[in-house]
């Protein structure tokens, strides 16, 4: 492979320990590039011209405005600012006509300029990444998301890098029969992956084990879940809470592919 293999990562991932290797993944690459944004490399034209071009989603502005770098947020906005007003201006058309109060009545006008404005302000429809659009979906202020372009770009790779290990180092494969496995997002795109790039012979034997890893890590959160349930009738109410305390959030990442009971993240110098 000409890319960067991601097998520390992948070998880190799956003995963490996390009901989903690449949801632990996804959490670590998406805290590196906040750090990354927002620490010194703000200051970098390069690095500026980059975040003012693609902005970033809802998701990744609540992150940004909670990691709490007050001087590097206000430096990424000067320019993204910049940037967007220029578009707006220049996607209006004769800002300088609209602004004297010239006619716009008519209904092909008002049907450009409504197009410009949708141009402007909707998605434009941009395919994104599962690691980290699932959650910032196209809700972007504008057409994209530095941090989810960026996470985007690895994802492929560390999934082909999955694929590439299943096939050539067998101690990955153990470690992975062993761990808690993947969410149903991941375990989706684990899969797709897999089919595509192994031989058939290899990717027969390899797709009974992960169908059973995830079928099998289902039922254990499932009697995890059961059980709190119980554990809230009073007959239950001596009884050792066993796995049960943190059902909730794990269901919910086996389910959706997040870390719901995550703090939130913040500078930390």
């Amino acid at each position: 492979m000409k890319e960067k293999l991601y097998t520390i990562e992948l070998t880190d991932a799956v003995k963490s320990g996390d009901e989903c290797c690449f949801c632990w993944l996804e959490r670590k690459m998406e805290q590196e590039n906040l750090e990354f944004v927002l620490g010194s490399s703000y200051m970098e034209s390069d690095v500026r011209d980059q975040t003012s071009l693609h902005g970033f989603c809802r998701h990744h502005t609540k992150m940004m405005y909670d990691y709490g770098n007050t001087l590097g947020n206000a430096w990424i906005l000067k320019s993204r600012m910049e940037k967007v007003r220029t578009d707006l201006a220049e996607r209006l058309g004769a800002s300088e006509g609209i602004a004297s109060g010239a006619s716009v009545s008519s209904a092909g006008s008002k049907k450009g300029l409504a197009g410009k404005f949708k141009s402007l302000f909707s998605g434009t429809g941009r395919q994104v990444g599962s690691f980290s659009g699932v959650r910032s979906g196209k809700d972007s202020e504008n057409s994209g998301c530095y941090i989810c372009e960026r996470m985007d770009e690895i994802y492929v790779r560390m999934l082909d890098t999955f694929a590439w290990m299943l096939e050539h180092d067998p101690e990955f494969g153990e470690t992975l029969l062993k761990s808690k496995g993947f969410c149903l997002r991941h375990f989706e795109e684990a899969r797709e992956v897999c089919e595509r790039t192994l031989k058939p012979e290899l990717w027969g034997e390899w797709e009974a084990k992960l169908n059973r890893l995830m079928l099998d890590n289902l039922d254990r959160v499932q009697e995890d879940v059961n059980w709190l349930i119980e554990k809230y009738d009073y007959r239950n109410k001596d009884a050792d809470w066993r796995e049960s305390r943190d059902a909730v959030p794990r269901a919910m990442q086996k389910l959706v592919g997040t870390h719901p009971a995550d703090p939130v993240f913040r500078d930390r110098r």
